[in-house]
């Protein structure tokens, strides 16, 4: 069983019951109305561009906190248009929350055992995603000082 982290904290699962594969939905003519796809995290997004329009929902499988591909994958394809929900699958940790949605994430979808060590309240510390980053105060604080010299 799964549990879902929204920046509301865990929530009930309503994904669709059936999504289709990313094989099948390539290959198998009886998916070309699919609204629901699971995408592994390498999938070149060009692959599904032409069919972005008739999904609803995007998984993206990640398959360990270390591998950043499903991220950039989000990205392309909000860069590519796609407006419906987008959901991280896979044993991310707390700490990724806020670069999952800034990558175009909506929700993730993280193992029961990985919420039981990491509770809502640390999902929720990180669920003010659009402050800005360490990074942009500090250059914010560096264009301060060069405009005060």
């Amino acid at each position: 069983m799964s549990v879902i982290v929204t920046d509301h904290g865990f929530t009930r699962d309503d994904w669709p019951a059936a999504p289709v594969s990313f094989d099948n939905f390539n290959h198998d003519p009886a998916t070309r109305d699919a609204t629901a796809l699971d995408l592994p995290g390498d999938t070149p997004p060009e692959e599904i561009e032409g069919r972005l329009a008739a999904l609803t929902h995007i998984r993206i499988a990640i398959p360990g906190f270390g591998d950043g591909r499903g991220l950039t994958l989000a990205r392309q394809l909000r860069r590519m248009g796609f407006q419906g929900r987008l959901r991280a699958q896979g044993p991310v940790i707390a700490d990724q929350y806020t670069m999952l949605r800034r990558s175009g994430f909506d929700e993730v979808e993280i193992p029961q055992a990985l919420a039981a060590r990491q509770p809502e309240s640390d999902w929720l510390a990180r669920a003010d995603w659009r402050a800005p980053s360490y990074q942009a105060i500090l250059q914010g604080t560096k264009k301060k000082q060069v405009a005060n010299t």
